[in-house]
């Protein structure tokens, strides 16, 4: 898994979600390429990826309408990806890295 340069234009959100704070996800993919978290639109940070097979795939936080105030709290943030298949995909290599660095 890694940052794309790739177009994400086509992703969308097919039910794939995952559980964490914003301190991890910044230690797994990195800063995000957008980060406004005023609470004012739909999103407050948001990655663009793509996994270790290439296909792109995005993860964000949708309608908290909050900024968030801490990086430890835990939020629900949305995989979009172009299928349910690629989104199962970044979870899964998302779920590895966050449990190699907890092994650490």
């Amino acid at each position: 898994m890694k940052k794309t340069f790739k177009e994400i234009g086509g992703t969308s959100f097919h039910g794939t979600t995952i559980n964490c704070s914003l301190s991890i996800l910044r230690k797994v993919l990195g800063e995000p390429e957008y980060s406004g978290n005023d609470g004012e639109g739909k999103i407050n940070f948001e990655w663009e990826m793509e996994t270790d097979n290439g296909d792109v795939f995005t993860v964000y936080d949708w309608k908290e309408y909050r900024s968030i105030k801490t990086p430890y709290e835990t939020i629900e943030w949305h995989i979009g990806g172009r299928s349910k298949q690629i989104t199962e995909q970044a979870k899964r290599e998302i779920m590895e890295t966050i449990n190699m660095i907890n092994k650490k």
